[in-house]
């Protein structure tokens, strides 16, 4: 049985395009996993660390096989090969692959806690997980991506790019 996955991708270091592109690329050739959706791609302001360059953000939706800790470390493997170096928490990166949610299933073991811990006052996760989920619930509050996006605190400056990320990963295929 698969499941209806979503994943937050970001980059601010090198070509952030390209990052994006080739994350969603390695995303799709996964086993038993498939690309359903994309979003646009949103430039974002630092959060946490402001004195960096901003991000582009996107959100995907997969359907997958694997288990979420699999899953899990197939991310962590994709950013190691598009060349994410360690830095420190919420500095730059090349990118940067989170998983947001996991079916309607709350997951937390020594690795991941999904639905991912902060997705709701993040505004450049929002926004473009939104864009391709407004409906879904979320397993803990128990609305929908949406309602959290109009109630989100944050004011960080999210602007929705004029490429999508289905044309920007055209040029790359």
């Amino acid at each position: 049985m698969t499941e209806r996955v979503f994943v937050g991708l970001g980059s601010n270091v090198g070509d952030r395009y390209r990052h994006l592109c080739d994350a969603v690329k390695a995303l799709n050739l996964l086993p038993a996993t498939r690309v359903e959706r994309m979003s646009s791609i949103y430039e974002t302001e630092p959060v946490g660390v402001e004195d960096q360059d901003p991000f582009f953000n996107a959100a995907v939706e997969l359907r997958t096989s694997l288990d979420a800790t699999a899953l899990y470390h197939s991310l962590k493997s994709i950013e190691c090969a598009i060349g994410r170096r360690p830095t420190f928490r919420y500095g730059p990166r090349e990118i940067d692959l989170d998983l947001l949610l996991y079916g309607s299933r709350c997951i937390d073991n020594e690795w991941i806690t999904v639905p991912h811990k902060e997705v709701q006052t993040r505004r450049f996760v929002l926004a473009p997980l939104a864009e391709i989920a407004a409906d879904v619930c979320h397993p803990v509050f128990n609305v929908t991506i949406g309602t959290l996006l109009e109630n989100c605190g944050d004011r960080h400056e999210v602007s929705k790019q004029q490429i999508p990320l289905t044309s920007a990963l055209q040029d790359f295929l």
